[in-house]
């Protein structure tokens, strides 16, 4: 039985009557208290109960430890969906060092340059992920590195392997089974000394690389206060009941699943069934199998989910909840999702990494016509919010996008937001940091939209080049750079356009050197070897030199390409610009 919203906010008001100040770690040490043995993170290969998980995480704090971990050192994670991200993470925490999550599907460059710019010391990876080879490319990696002008600041690589007899000893992989072992060394007493050092709750427990509009990936910090009050912010606006099971596929290396799933379901002893590759397939079996509450998802993930065959064939008594978010999804999937699943809280959200996960969700009891046409109202704070902003943790304005004034309410402009779970800004990136935070404050999103007059949130796109394809962010500039590195391109423009399947795709507009040909396969394949996969442009359109849409001083009108794209892609030949 679902209880009403609000009594399901007063049990959340009576279990946290006051804010606790705490770090991840302690957070987590104090709901092991209270929850020890129910089941908290389990995937298709091992479960665990929040005491195991705090077993594990303790364990492995003292293996970091014995590897010369210092406090406030930046310790890299390459993983999969398990729950050794998590134990890994806490163990972090324990030790008062910095967790650097990243995207599994980076290329080596991409890595290279997010280990180099974030100090990265340690690297915990396991060999390979879904199709990916990391064991080659981190060595690689390594190897390049000595040669530059510029090394790695890497001084361990630890490597989880199915088979650990395969590591190569010439390479600088540590096995796991070996690191593991060496916390044997660390008496508890040892341990429990640094993690009294270690109880800041206002240091940087985190730093997320997002894409940046220059292409560069940036370091958002987040201190582990910043993620404890977005998590029971979530808890509240979601009215979370006493331990919710969340279905989740999203990787644990975005701010979405670790926020809105991990850390918000264990305010309430909730358990997380996590999936480590998507699979349609796999994630409604698992969702029946572990009779769960509530689905986090983006788009093209329910997309798929609703399609499948086999979706109608379960028992969805126990499915009430569901956030699909990180990107709009339309009318009929949400509908599809309603119909099939039997739901009856939908909920879409809006925030960042620099505001720790959602600043914003829709109220629970929502109909799909608020859902599909705003991103929701200031989550309630409760006690971890602020007086002066109303209880929220969060106060949102709109601003000129060119000017930077205020504008009347009601206006359309850039969304810019304050509060204490937005970052503090960019890891050693002082220019990008000054420009996007200003001494009050402020974040500017570059998101464009608009306040109605209930408080709720219009997108209305972004004010900078940006789009997202399946929830993953993808920087034109990025693009356009590999593009025009091929010897046959002289311009080439990315913008991104509608996509039923992953909300939104990359079209270029490419032009050859007088003389160069080349085909659409042949460019697709160039940007194979130095992109990931969702950032490579599904749509390539060749054009002439009088065929680019310029402003008086010269510029190009990418709006004017995002509206000639849609247009092509539309007409009667669909197939027309597709890469085969």
């Amino acid at each position: 039985m679902v209880h009403p919203v609000e009594d399901r906010r007063r049990y959340l008001m009576n279990l946290v009557p006051s804010w606790t100040r705490r770090t991840i770690a302690r957070h987590l040490h104090a709901v092991t208290q209270l929850y020890s043995q129910r089941p908290f993170l389990v995937s298709p290969r091992r479960n665990l109960t929040y005491q195991e998980t705090w077993d594990e995480a303790w364990i492995l704090a003292k293996a970091l430890l014995a590897l010369g971990v210092r406090r406030r050192d930046h310790i890299a994670l390459l993983l999969p969906n398990e729950p050794e991200f998590m134990t890994l993470w806490i163990a972090i925490d324990i030790v008062g060092a910095v967790a650097v999550p990243l995207n599994t599907m980076l290329l080596q460059h991409e890595l290279n340059y997010i280990i180099q710019q974030a100090d990265v010391r340690i690297l915990i990876f396991q060999d390979n992920i879904g199709r990916i080879d990391h064991e080659h490319i981190i060595e690689e990696l390594w190897h390049a590195s000595r040669h530059t002008h510029s090394p790695l600041t890497l001084e361990h690589i630890i490597m989880m392997s199915s088979t650990p007899s395969k590591i190569n000893h010439a390479t600088p992989f540590m096995p796991w089974e070996r690191f593991v072992s060496e916390g044997n060394k660390i008496a508890d007493d040892e341990l429990e000394t640094r993690w009294r050092q270690s109880r800041y709750p206002d240091e940087v427990a985190a730093i997320i690389y997002t894409s940046g509009s220059t292409g560069h990936p940036k370091g958002v910090m987040l201190t582990h206060d910043n993620f404890l009050r977005c998590a029971y912010s979530t808890c509240l606006s979601r009215a979370f009941e006493d331990g919710r099971r969340i279905f989740t596929p999203l990787p644990l290396y975005h701010v979405f699943a670790l926020e809105e799933g991990v850390l918000a379901s264990s305010f309430v002893g909730g358990t997380l069934i996590l999936q480590p590759q998507f699979q349609p397939t796999q994630a409604l079996a698992l969702m029946a199998q572990y009779q769960v509450h509530d689905v986090l998802c983006v788009p093209s993930m329910l997309i798929s989910l609703v399609n499948h065959p086999d979706a109608d064939r379960y028992d969805w008594s126990h499915l009430y909840a569901l956030m699909c978010a990180a990107a709009p999804a339309p009318v009929p999937v949400w509908q599809k999702a309603v119909d099939i699943f039997g739901l009856t809280e939908i909920c879409t959200g809006y925030g960042g990494t620099e505001v720790t996960a959602s600043t914003t969700h829709t109220e629970v009891g929502d109909p799909i016509s608020v859902v599909v046409t705003r991103v929701g109202r200031i989550k309630p704070g409760g006690v971890s919010g602020l007086p002066e902003f109303d209880g929220a943790n969060v106060e949102y304005k709109v601003i000129d996008p060119d000017t930077g004034q205020d504008l009347p309410p009601g206006s359309i402009g850039e969304l810019t937001v304050r509060g204490n779970i937005v970052s503090r800004g960019y890891y050693n990136k002082s220019e990008e940091t000054l420009a996007a935070f200003d001494k009050d404050g402020w974040f500017r999103s570059g998101d464009l939209g608009r306040i109605d007059e209930h408080g709720y949130i219009e997108f209305l796109g972004r004010s900078k080049d940006l789009f997202k394809v399946s929830g993953e962010n993808v920087a034109p500039k990025e693009v356009e750079e590999i593009l025009s590195q091929h010897p046959a391109v002289k311009q080439a423009y990315v913008v991104g356009v509608p996509d039923p399947l992953t909300t939104e795709i990359g079209a270029a507009f490419i032009e050859l050197h007088e003389g160069a040909d080349v085909s659409r396969r042949d460019l697709w394949n160039w940007c194979q070897n130095s992109l990931a996969r969702f950032k490579i442009p599904r749509y390539i359109f060749f054009v002439n030199a009088e065929d680019w849409p310029l402003t008086g001083s010269g510029k190009i009108q990418k709006f004017i390409l995002r509206d000639r794209a849609v247009s092509l892609i539309n007409h009667k030949s669909s197939t027309l610009g597709h890469v085969e």
